[in-house]
């Protein structure tokens, strides 16, 4: 899943090379927190989130019935 993420990150981040992936697992859920430059969060957010929403709508999709869910959250480097 996070290739799937991945892939979808990079066709629209220009500093590639800034992105980075936290993968945390809990008991209920996998959550992928996608580090980027400040330059590349309106290009990878979209217009009023569209991108992002897309983003999880295909993980959700993607992700099996019997697996763990997947929580995708997108911030700049440097946010807590």
């Amino acid at each position: 899943m996070l290739d799937l993420i991945k892939y979808v990150v990079d066709q629209f981040a220009e500093e590639k090379s800034q992105v980075e992936y936290k993968v945390e697992e809990t008991e209920e859920a996998i959550n992928v927190t996608v580090l980027l430059a400040e330059s590349d969060m309106g290009k990878v957010i979209g217009k009023q989130g569209k991108i992002a929403k897309a983003l999880r709508t295909l993980v959700r999709a993607a992700t099996p019935r019997d697996c763990k869910k997947y929580n995708v959250e997108i911030k700049e480097h440097g946010e807590a």
